[in-house]
């Protein structure tokens, strides 16, 4: 969520805000504002509230509880994120963050666990978290005198809504808390890959099926939770199915070594570049100049979009040196591969250099730094188009031979 900012941090993890979030608290607030006078009949025949419905409808006041209601809602919602979160430090998983957006709360697992009883408790926790918040706000609210109408009111509010939080999210639709555990269960007698599969096309369904009674009942909300469910199962099946093939794959194994890498110089022109891309059908090519021994030395990195940004007219004029990224996003060979899918997921990028760190020591990371650029030998290239054929092959066949796979050079 690049739209998001930190706020503080609790036990540690950082808390965010995404700027979505800033929209739907006050479409919160307004809903409940609008439903005072319902939810106030709901709690006086539910809960034997005995609020005064003319002491919570009267002027500013519905807006004002329906306000102190939706922070106290989405306060509950990084509680349960908090549920999940320390419950996965617990079992040695990073947290990277809480973060409070449009449909509610995402915690950023830096990995996610693959054995079923740590998937299964950490997936558990959060609901069991929002149950124990609905107790305590009853609690509270069977504590609070019948004087204290408004007080009762959001209390008794957010009894019923976190343990309806709760439920709802145990849904068995993934990547939701019930989807989850449902995975857990599968994976006890199937490969984890298997069961994301399973679990993911049980999710989808179940939006599906959420998506039409939104539309159906004319629910934005329902039919947006519903897409980003859909969304969200068949990008983690993805990436599940995709770790689970790459397992015992490096980066060597299916990068394009550098002899078969076609490179540019720093002197060539930007018209040349282009007429070089559209010979070559490459749309990236590492720039290396020539030293004094022969050798040739990593500098940069020019794609298709840097060139382009050139008008025709001055093409000629300017050189790859002046339209080159010297930013270089590296990884060593002898990492797996899934490294290197996910660095450039991370960085938006559709290629990775790859660099031999020098004395053992690793060279992923940037090249930035110039006093860096020769640490490391360039040995390769792996781009997003090297990772599908890869996948297409163990896909198919259930292994990768580089040797027999043709080069691309891109």
């Amino acid at each position: 969520m690049a739209r998001s900012f930190r706020i503080g941090s609790l036990f540690g993890i950082p808390i965010k805000l995404d700027l979505t979030f800033l929209l739907v608290l006050p479409l919160f607030a307004y809903l409940i504002g609008v439903q005072t006078l319902e939810v106030t009949e709901i709690l006086n025949g539910v809960l034997e509230a005995g609020i005064d419905t003319a002491d919570v409808t009267a002027g500013l006041t519905p807006w004002i509880l329906g306000f102190v209601a939706a922070v106290g809602l989405f306060v509950g919602v990084v509680l349960h994120e908090l549920g999940h979160s320390l419950t996965a430090r617990r079992y040695g998983f990073p947290i990277e963050s809480i973060t409070l957006w449009l449909f509610g709360g995402i915690a950023a697992f830096s990995e996610m666990p693959e054995d079923w009883r740590q998937e299964f408790v950490i997936a558990i926790a959060g609901p069991i978290v929002s149950v124990l918040v609905g107790v305590g706000s009853y609690g509270l609210f069977a504590l609070t005198p019948e004087a204290f109408g408004g007080a009762r009111f959001v209390l008794g509010y957010l009894a019923v809504l976190n343990v309806a939080l709760a439920a709802f999210n145990m849904i068995p639709a993934f990547p939701m808390d019930g989807g989850r555990v449902l995975r857990a269960l599968l994976a006890r007698g199937r490969p984890y890959a298997q069961a994301t599969q399973q679990a993911a096309s049980i999710g989808k369904l179940f939006a599906i099926a959420m998506g039409l009674f939104g539309l159906f009942q004319i629910n934005i909300i329902l039919i947006g939770v519903a897409f980003f469910v859909y969304i969200a199962a068949s990008s983690e099946a993805q990436q599940v199915t995709m770790k689970a093939a790459f397992r015992d794959v490096t980066v060597r194994d299916i990068m394009t070594p550098a002899g078969d890498l076609h490179t540019v110089e720093p002197n060539a022109s930007v018209a040349e570049l282009l007429r070089r891309m559209f010979t070559e059908r490459h749309t990236g090519y590492p720039v290396v100049e020539t030293g004094g021994a022969g050798g040739e030395r990593l500098v940069g990195l020019v794609t298709l979009s840097d060139a382009r940004d050139i008008k025709p007219v001055e093409r000629d004029a300017y050189t790859v040196a002046d339209v080159m990224t010297t930013d270089l996003k590296t990884v060593d060979p002898d990492s797996d591969a899934m490294t290197a899918i996910e660095r450039m997921r991370e960085h938006d990028i559709g290629r990775l250099l790859v660099v031999e760190p020098p004395n053992g020591r690793g060279a992923e990371g940037s090249f930035g730094d110039p006093a860096s650029r020769t640490d490391g030998d360039l040995v390769g290239l792996i781009s997003r188009s090297d990772v599908m054929t890869a996948f297409d092959i163990v896909q198919q066949s259930g292994a990768v031979d580089p040797s027999g796979r043709p080069r691309t050079g891109d």
